[in-house]
């Protein structure tokens, strides 16, 4: 039974810095105690799945955060049940349990991640914005931008100029060059929903770029498949022999819950290069994921 949710402010140290890391996490456990009325003292056990937390230095960092709430909260409490894990880790179990699959995450910013029947695991993406990261809300913000520019230098203008200027209340092009290449850079996943505003009001630029999403991050999807099953996809073989039952696969993240378009086009990618692959329609909730992992130390 779910008792309560709260919702806080960005947690990745790696974008953000430790301060705003703190404050997030920090509202976050209040926010949620104060709802469900209750105590940190009545907590056993937590689980936390964040961005970068399967990088060891990330996850000391994260428990040492929580641990110092906890301790400020309800000092005579020591927790020895604290995980700290990548986010992607906690989306895979919400998705498959502990069994084989692969999950693709699009939000903020992205990853693929899967594990065989033997429990052996593989990535791809998720190296970080500024090198990664394809198909994420960032990539679609920036790549807006790209895409801005490029009809301006064919003399063209598109539905997406003008909310994206409206957006960042800007008034020309050379405005929107500067404020793309500030320091520190702009937020452009802000810019997404933007993006599927102008696509559904019929603006091709924009819906040329969900669709690029979408066949990047089946991209992700497809580099892990091979890599956990690298014996079974050989062009010589029928489909039917190929063990695609065994491997599913799943979406999580806003880019995905708030585009049919890349949904969509993920989808189809998919199953044109694993005819009958299971592609699962609905969107994993990895909070199942780290609530489940918490529950197994019980």
């Amino acid at each position: 039974m779910v008792l309560a949710t709260a919702m806080s402010g960005g947690s990745n140290i790696v974008r953000l810095g430790e301060t705003q890391a703190r404050e997030a996490v920090h509202t976050a456990v209040r926010q949620v105690c104060a709802t469900a009325n209750i105590s940190p003292a009545q907590i056993s056990a937590i689980c936390i799945g964040a961005a970068g937390a399967d990088r060891r230095a990330i996850a000391a960092k994260i428990r040492t955060i929580l641990v110092e709430l906890i301790s400020e909260i309800a000092p005579e409490i020591v927790l020895t049940k604290i995980e700290v894990v990548g986010d992607m880790t906690i989306a895979l179990e919400a998705a498959f349990g502990a069994g084989p699959g692969v999950i693709a995450i699009a939000g903020t910013g992205s990853i693929a991640y899967g594990r065989d029947a033997n429990g052996h695991t593989a990535r791809a993406g998720g190296w970080g914005f500024a090198v990664s990261d394809e198909g994420s809300g960032h990539w679609i913000g920036r790549r807006a931008i790209s895409a801005i520019l490029s009809a301006h230098d064919q003399g063209l203008e598109t539905a997406l100029t003008a909310m994206v200027l409206q957006a960042w209340k800007l008034n020309t092009i050379d405005e929107l060059v500067q404020q793309a290449n500030s320091i520190p850079p702009p937020d452009f996943p802000r810019l997404f929903p933007i993006v599927l505003r102008a696509a559904d009001e019929g603006d091709s630029s924009a819906r040329d770029l969900l669709a690029d999403a979408g066949a990047k991050l089946a991209s992700l999807a497809t580099i892990v498949i091979r890599r956990l099953a690298p014996d079974t996809f050989v062009a010589m073989l029928p489909v039917a022999m190929l063990p695609i039952a065994t491997l599913p696969v799943a979406m999580t993240g806003s880019v995905f819950r708030q585009s049919p378009d890349v949904r969509q086009v993920f989808y189809n990618t998919l199953q044109t290069r694993f005819p009958g692959l299971d592609v699962r329609q609905d969107i994993v909730d990895p909070i199942e994921g780290a609530l489940a992992r918490a529950r197994a130390t019980q």
